[in-house]
Parts: C-alpha cells; structure tokens; sequence
C-alpha cells in the first residue's frame, strides 16, 4: 500500500504561482512512476504532468508544457508540481497519483494507469 499526501494550492490571480507537494509513505518512494491529474466542475480527470521513477523523464499535457515543473526529491520521498503563468483554465481539484508500473506514454497519461491518489487539492486561477 502507498499513502499519498498532498499540500499546495489555493487561491491566486491570473498570471501567478502555486506550487504543489506530494509525500509517499507505506512503499519504496523510488520504485514509484507518479503524476499529476486535474479535474474540473462536471469533467473528467485530465492528465497534467508524469515523471519517471528517477525523475530523468518528465511528461506534460500540451496545455501546460512551459507553464508548469514535474520534479521529485526521492530522499524526502516528495513531488513536486510547480505552476507558473497561470490560467483560469487551471481551475480544478488537482490529484496526485502513484504506481510501479505507469512508467511510460501514452499509459502514464490515463486515469486508470495509477492505483494510488492523494487526497486532491483545490487550484482556484481568478482572471
């Protein structure tokens, strides 16, 4: 079993910063391939950033690329989602997820790939 934990988030003008964390606990943090989902009112959970087990390979969604940082720290066992330059359109409840095996496109951008999310956190952009 792995707990994910998560902190960040908020409330913030178009054009600012949040940065969100995720802590793991219950199973080795560096066997874990993790990402980032967001869902919007009435949406589905849409793919927003993955990062290999060692952090060497990062993935983003289109709509983020340039905007937004996939990183890890696998000796705090944390990941990390900053976002810049943000867009109303980033407004959602934002989830962070975990599994061995979602390692690799195009799996790791499905919902279904991860067995194990956080808590979710709320991501308010006003314009």
């Amino acid at each position: 079993q792995v707990q994910l934990v998560q902190s960040g988030g908020g409330l913030v003008q178009a054009g600012g910063s949040l940065r969100l964390s995720c802590t793991a606990s219950g199973r080795a943090f560096i066997n874990l391939a993790m990402g980032w989902f967001r869902q919007g009112p009435g949406k589905e959970h849409d793919f927003v950033a993955a990062i290999s087990w060692s952090g060497g390979n990062t993935y983003y969604n289109d709509s983020v690329k340039g905007r937004f940082t996939i990183s890890r720290d696998n000796a705090k066992n944390t990941m990390y989602l900053q976002m810049d330059s943000l867009e109303p359109e980033d407004t959602g409840v934002y989830y962070c997820v975990a599994d061995i095996n979602a390692g690799f496109p195009p799996r790791n951008q499905e919902a279904s790939a991860y067995e194990y999310w956080g808590q979710g956190t709320q991501v308010t952009v006003s314009s």
